[in-house]
């Protein structure tokens, strides 16, 4: 195990300085849990203390589960990484991206110079944004009246691209389609296939689009950061009956269900004794996918959702098959070539294949990137990087 005391402190003193509500963190090697602890409440407004199984809005992790489905389609041939995606989806046969607004505020609209396909989706380069991001897409929701994405309502995807296809990386909608064509290459209900193919097989029983009634009584409740620091409950729920099921952030779950499916992605596909992914598959998903097209800044259009993200600035970022990849090693001593993403509620996660470690870290704030919870998640990720390097010394 971890020396989880330095861990255990910080963490404790978060919560009880009132600098997040409650966290639940969790690490593992290939072979082993070393590390795992609650701590704080599930809600401010209540006093149930948050617990190890303790059950989250994990939002955009979702991401690399739905990409992983995607995958062992891939494999099987009913999926293509480089062929028109708008063949399986006729939505996105002929799209068009947003140039702007004319003198009466109507949207400009023109075709895109070329087709989508799945790559380009799971890399976050076929042209989609999020509106969160990019103030053009907040004008055009507000004058179409097209719903937000959260909606889960099939009319939120309906937007136009705001750069044509493999042009440049924008975070965006783009793996609620990748959700879309596992559905209709599998003829499954996306939910369905992740149950049959991944959930299940890894033993992520409390990890569903819809909360159980067992996974309510342990659900975390939201909260907002003022802007004087301080924490208010909030009332937010994803939609239990969706139009559909959002593959780009839908998923709720507990951190114990997502460290099995990182260990997955660190043994190379295999866990309880099933071949989930070839170990192939699993390097090309944890390899740059997007050629020499970077990540970059995401600047807040809409405050209340989301902070400025610009994570390790300075440094070169690339994305797999679908994760962030850095390509050095990071001030906390995360390795070159390792994978992480996040949620929008602060949630974190992080898959270090030259360490052989990832971990999970879970918590539920909004605005995303709030700096009191990425205090939490740098001291958690670094606690675990000094107790392996002093195993390591002790060794």
């Amino acid at each position: 195990m971890a020396n989880p005391s330095q861990i255990d402190q910080t963490l404790r003193q978060a919560c009880e300085a009132k600098d997040i509500p409650g966290v639940v963190a969790m690490a593992a090697t290939g072979k082993d849990v070393i590390y795992q602890n609650a701590f704080g409440k599930r809600d401010l407004s209540k006093d149930d203390a948050m617990t190890l199984d303790s059950v989250f809005w994990i939002a955009s992790m979702t991401k690399a589960i739905t990409s992983a489905a995607a995958m062992q389609l891939v494999e099987q041939g009913k999926l293509a990484l480089d062929e028109p995606v708008g063949k399986l989806l006729p939505d996105l046969a002929d799209p068009q991206v947003l140039e702007g607004f004319d003198a009466d505020g109507a949207p400009i609209l023109r075709p895109a110079k070329g087709a989508i396909t799945l790559r380009q989706l799971m890399t976050h380069t076929a042209g989609f944004c999020y509106d969160m991001w990019n103030g053009d897409m907040v004008r055009y929701l507000e004058i179409t009246g097209t719903p937000g994405i959260t909606s889960c309502q099939n009319a939120a995807l309906r937007t136009p691209l705001a750069s044509d296809p493999g042009t440049r990386w924008e975070y965006g909608t783009n793996i609620d389609f990748v959700g879309k064509a596992v559905e209709a290459a599998s003829g499954q209900r996306l939910g369905e296939y992740l149950r049959d193919n991944i959930l299940a097989p890894l033993g992520m029983n409390d990890t569903a689009f819809r909360i159980g009634e067992a996974q309510r009584k342990r659900l975390v409740g939201m909260h907002a950061r003022g802007e004087d620091g301080s924490l208010t409950p909030i009332p937010f729920e994803l939609e239990q009956e969706p139009e559909f099921e959002m593959g780009g952030g839908g998923l709720y779950g507990t951190a114990a269900d997502y460290i099995a499916f990182t260990r997955m992605i660190l043994n190379k596909g295999k866990a309880n004794g099933h071949q989930m992914l070839k170990p192939e598959t699993v390097a090309m998903m944890s390899q740059n996918q997007m050629g020499d097209l970077v990540v970059t800044r995401m600047t807040s259009k809409v405050a209340f959702a989301t902070n400025d993200v610009d994570l390790y600035p300075g440094m070169v970022k690339k994305w797999g098959l679908s994760f962030l990849i850095n390509t050095e090693t990071t001030p906390e001593g995360r390795s070159p070539g390792s994978l992480a993403w996040a949620g929008l509620a602060n949630t974190y996660y992080w898959i270090d294949p030259v360490r052989d470690v990832s971990g999970v870290i879970l918590m539920q704030v909004l605005p995303f990137a709030d700096a009191k919870c990425l205090d939490a998640f740098s001291a958690f990720e670094r606690g675990i990087y000094d107790s392996l390097d002093s195993t390591k010394r002790a060794a």
